[in-house]
């Protein structure tokens, strides 16, 4: 029982931390410079084809 113990213990306090470490690492992530042109493009993929369908010459299809 006392395996149990210890291991209980370590993913209380460790386990925590790696996972708080993690999410940060995340947001520091999709928040980094240079991201925001890639990020607002795949955002806007439902509005590209608003106003007219699109172009079957753009997408490549036939």
């Amino acid at each position: 029982m006392e395996d149990y113990t210890f291991l209980r213990q370590m993913a209380d306090s460790w386990g925590l931390l790696v996972l708080f470490l993690f999410f940060i690492g995340v947001i520091l992530w999709v928040f980094r410079p240079g991201s925001r042109k890639k990020y607002e493009d795949t955002a806007n993929i439902p509005f590209r084809h608003e106003d007219k369908p699109a172009d079957p010459k753009e997408d490549g299809r036939k």
